[in-house]
């Protein structure tokens, strides 16, 4: 660990020591350790009720067992995850575990020593290179990974200041003091550092020109309003790591001239908002959040905002209005925000990414950081992969890497063909497969009509429709039009309806024109980037799939069976070998037959609602064109 400035308080000093020790001892400990991953995906999976379970089985044990909390490590489709540290001996990962489970894991390797189950992997400590990071994990979906944002999330007790101290939490804060605000400036410069929030927007710049621009108070504001489907990113960030994000602002606001910092963050994040309260509490008693922080003379205070989840809110001038008690809707710009933002003062917003990379950057230098990724697009980013992949999770990669490095060699590919992938959120493009060698960087996806967005990833295969997926998001983005401008709040209404036609059978070819005018009109005339953004996934599926969108208008057809009114599902007697899992998921009971014995499906029963369809491992049910004269 790096000594810390001699002119620091000796409170402080006193307590990294402790938590050096505290850390170090819990790595050798002579005693086990048993880690519950509790992020918003572990508990959403049953963790709650494993702790509970854990707690009840180790309070008779004579043998002392310590138990902690973490964040999600990523591999959200294998949670609950219970890991347990066994002296001398590395961190077993055990996935899917539910309160019998744990009993079972308990008894074999604390009570009994005779393990039987077999864990998923281990984990071993992450080695951070110059050139790169190594690391010790043997689970798949993380092994091809580069952590840095993501370093702690599923390590260390995202409640406990000390983890967070022990592992150089705050080096970065003191090499800044050192380096002085245009130092600080000057290193996220050479780091290459562009916002994570989906614009790209070089961070240096935009933080001199807060610098610059005249007036005070300056504020620092961090959006953390995660509103894309299927994204998850911030959240997973906030709860398994709160300080990294808060050692980010206070570097942020440092090098900006701020004393004063807001969180806006959603009210659907109850975990997030009360592991941030807890870190805030925690940063405040240490000595690192209020008056004088660390005997710098540097001050600096931060407010949580709870927003009510509208999506135009993750628009920075929306997001704005919204603290100032206004309604949350996007103002006319110049001025930017960086000259006239909050309250009509100098303002800086960044995302949490963006924020919580920060302190890695001052940790181990610029050049460290922009030795990852491309010439143009520097570091690491993480993506929330989800949809129809086998592993389905939060990860880490760098920049330039491949979709199909991603989809396949980290997510472990399609159960049936892929074909497409949305990057970037609902205003996102989606890429057929002949992308999957495309490198994932903002040049590369804004060139194939796409976004990098916030870093959702949405994959899909042949069972997804493309003019249902088009639909899908573009509704979303006009239910969350804030309505201001008309292109927008018209434009995006126009386009689902015509999208609705063609879904129902009843377009003709002259929509595909109308609607690539419509999405003409919509990117130009709108005020914000939700608008500019929002015909994304129309113009991305007519330019890479337009055979799907003629086969719905020309043949009255969905080729992947998903358009209720254009499909009619029924056996393949031939395939069918009456396993009865289609029977099992049928919620209208419209499918009968004896277990071993081809089965029947009544379409008068049948809700359409793919099921069978989804579930049948022999493709003997088939979703068959219904006539529409």
């Amino acid at each position: 660990m790096n000594d810390f400035n001699k002119t620091l308080k000796s409170r402080y000093k006193h307590i990294k020591q402790e938590a050096i020790e505290q850390w170090e001892a819990l790595q050798s400990n002579p005693d086990p350790v048993i880690y519950l991953g509790m992020g918003s995906c572990g508990i959403a999976s049953g963790a709650g009720e494993v702790w509970n379970a854990v707690e009840k089985n180790i309070s008779g044990l004579k043998q002392k067992i310590h138990l902690l909390k973490v964040g999600c490590i990523g591999p959200c489709y294998l949670e609950p995850f219970l890991d347990i540290k066994l002296p001398g001996k590395p961190r077993l990962c055990f996935n899917n575990v539910d309160a019998n489970r744990a009993e079972k894991i308990i008894n074999e390797y604390i009570i009994k020593s005779e393990a039987k189950l077999k864990p998923l992997g281990h984990l071993g400590e992450q080695v951070e290179e110059f050139d790169g990071i190594k690391s010790f994990w043997s689970i798949p979906m993380l092994k091809n990974q580069k952590r840095i944002v993501l370093r702690n999330c599923g390590i260390v007790d995202p409640e406990n200041i000390k983890h967070y101290i022990a592992r150089d939490g705050f080096q970065g804060l003191i090499n800044a003091f050192n380096k002085g605000p245009e130092g600080v400036i000057e290193e996220v410069k050479i780091a290459g550092l562009r916002g994570r929030g989906g614009a790209g927007f070089p961070t240096f710049k935009k933080w001199q020109f807060c610098r610059e621009a005249k007036g005070s108070p300056k504020y620092l504001i961090c959006n953390a309003d995660e509103g894309d489907p299927g994204a998850f990113m911030n959240r997973s960030l906030i709860e398994g790591d709160p300080f990294a994000l808060l050692e980010g602002m206070l570097i942020a606001a440092y090098a900006i001239g701020s004393n004063y910092g807001y969180i806006y963050i959603r009210a659907e994040y109850p975990l997030a908002i009360h592991r941030l309260k807890i870190a805030i509490n925690q940063m405040q008693k240490t000595g690192l959040l209020g008056k004088n922080i660390l005997d710098s003379g540097f001050d600096f205070e931060v407010k949580l905002k709870e927003g009510a989840g509208a999506f135009v809110c993750g628009e920075e001038t929306a997001l704005i209005a919204s603290i100032e008690g206004e309604r949350g809707m996007p103002r006319n710009r110049p001025p930017f925000p960086a000259v006239s933002g909050l309250n009509g003062k100098p303002t800086n917003i960044n995302n949490v990414e963006t924020l919580g990379t920060v302190p890695n950057i001052l940790r181990k230098g610029g050049k460290w950081y922009s030795g990852f990724g491309t010439e143009k697009s520097k570091g690491t980013k993480t993506f929330a992969l989800v949809g129809k992949v086998r592993r389905t999770g939060l990860i880490e990669v760098p920049l330039g890497t491949t979709l199909r490095e991603i989809i396949f060699d980290i997510g472990g590919g399609t159960l049936k063909p892929f074909k497409a992938v949305q990057t970037g959120g609902p205003s996102g493009g989606c890429l057929s497969k002949e992308f999957l060698d495309l490198p994932i960087d903002y040049e590369s996806l804004t060139e194939a009509g796409s976004i990098m967005g916030s870093g959702g990833l949405i994959v899909m295969d042949e069972h997804s429709c493309m003019v249902d997926i088009a639909k899908y998001f573009l509704r979303f983005t006009s239910q969350e039009s804030c309505g201001k401008c008309t292109p927008c709040r018209i434009g995006t209404r126009k386009m689902v309806e015509i999208l609705e036609r063609i879904t129902e059978g009843k377009g003709n070819m002259e929509d595909i024109s109308i609607l690539e005018s419509l999405a003409d009109t919509v990117k130009k005339g709108s005020l914000c980037g939700l608008g500019q953004t929002a015909p994304n996934p129309v113009l991305t599926t007519l330019k890479y799939f337009k055979d799907e969108y003629e086969a719905h208008i020309d043949k009255k057809r969905c080729p992947a069976a998903v358009c209720r009114d254009l499909v009619v599902y029924r056996v393949i007697k031939e395939k069918c070998t009456g396993c009865q899992r289609c029977v099992e998921v049928c919620p209208a009971q419209a499918i009968s037959g004896p277990r071993s014995e081809p089965h029947n499906l009544d379409p008068e029963k049948c809700i359409k609602c793919r099921a069978c369809y989804e579930i049948c491992r022999f493709d003997a049910i088939a979703g068959d064109a219904i006539i529409i004269e």
